[in-house]
């Protein structure tokens, strides 16, 4: 079954962390006093190393949000060493789950740690104090009753940024009310918000799309952009980082909305791409035409075509016309990638 999305939860793509690692328990002092055992000599044991943390991705979440109330993370001290060499018990460690596409900087320096962006994968953000020695390995020749041993070293402490971006392999991209978030409901059992006016996408939302003979894709529909989005206008400048992980950008014009010139929306969505990340308008794109039951959007269909020489799917993702030829090309597209990647 396609797993459903919503966006009834706020959805928290950044937010800093602060964690302290265990610190490493002390040495111990202590020398064998047992009947029968003279110059019994020293016998204390080691500390045991502090708790170290760790950030791990982990497919089960999708977003930040069950973060949010846990700022803090503290792993377990280490305990001190005892007599009779008895090696003190280490600090347990502490997992923190991140979805995959997860991004782990130092946000003291700035400097990325990890880009977290396959399942179970880790990194070790702050590591736990090493345990001090005990006075048995201070004994020597000269010095046969050492009243010497180690304190143990603290566990680290770091001020940790987390950044997702959304692992899909199908991103749309478009203007406002464009009928992307609608496209995405009618090819996959995520739920975005619906309505006739501008973007009543708040936030990322993926779905997964099912195709013939157990073939299947994620979509992510990113809120909608508009002129100046990648300087922070809009909703776009906050999510545009999400589509830079998508392996091919399905780009939604529309075609039907009174007044508006469909050539000049495609082009001033490009612009933004670009001035964005030259990189991410690089990506291969999938031109569509929505809207295609009303009328003149046959009209702006071709014209699409003449004026900018792209290969055009005309859709309506109201009545289902266009949609299984247009998932087709996007399966299409993810497949070449494969060779390419894999030749």
């Amino acid at each position: 079954m396609p797993q459903r999305s919503t966006e009834k939860a706020v959805f928290v793509d950044e937010m800093e962390l602060s964690v302290t690692a265990g610190d490493g328990g002390d040495g111990c002092v202590s020398f064998r006093r047992e009947k029968f055992v003279p110059r019994g000599g020293p016998d204390g044991g080691d500390g045991g190393d502090g708790g170290s943390v760790f950030v791990v991705a982990d497919e089960s979440y999708n977003t930040l949000q069950h973060l949010t109330g846990h700022r803090q993370w503290h792993a377990k001290h280490g305990r001190r060493g005892a007599g009779k060499k008895c090696h003190g018990r280490s600090g347990e460690n502490v997992h923190i789950r991140v979805p995959p596409g997860t991004i782990i900087y130092d946000a003291d320096h700035g400097t990325m740690l990890k880009d977290l962006s396959e399942p179970g994968e880790s990194v070790c953000v702050a590591e736990g104090g090493h345990g001090g020695r005990g006075n048995v390995h201070f004994r020597s020749s000269t010095n046969q009753a050492p009243q010497e041993a180690e304190p143990g070293l603290p566990g680290r402490k770091r001020r940790l940024r987390l950044e997702l971006k959304l692992m899909a392999d199908a991103g749309l991209v478009g203007k406002p009310n464009a009928g992307k978030s609608t496209l995405l409901s009618r090819i996959s059992a995520a739920r975005p918000k619906v309505a006739d006016y501008p973007f009543t996408t708040r936030y990322p939302v993926l779905g997964i799309v099912e195709l013939a003979r157990f073939r299947r894709f994620v979509m992510a529909d990113i809120p909608g952009l508009i002129e100046g989005a990648h300087s922070g206008s809009g909703l776009g400048d906050e999510f545009l980082r999400h589509i830079e992980r998508t392996r091919v950008l399905v780009h939604v014009i529309d075609a039907a909305s009174p007044g508006a010139d469909p050539v000049e929306d495609y082009r001033e969505i490009r612009r933004e791409l670009a001035e964005y990340s030259p990189a991410l308008a690089q990506k291969p794109e999938i031109v569509v035409a929505n809207k295609m039951d009303l009328t003149g959007a046959e009209d702006a269909a071709d014209r699409i075509r003449r004026q900018l020489g792209l290969e055009v799917f005309g859709i309506s993702a109201v009545t289902g016309q266009g949609l299984e030829p247009l998932t087709e090309r996007i399966w299409q597209v993810l497949s070449e990638q494969d060779t390419q990647e894999h030749s």
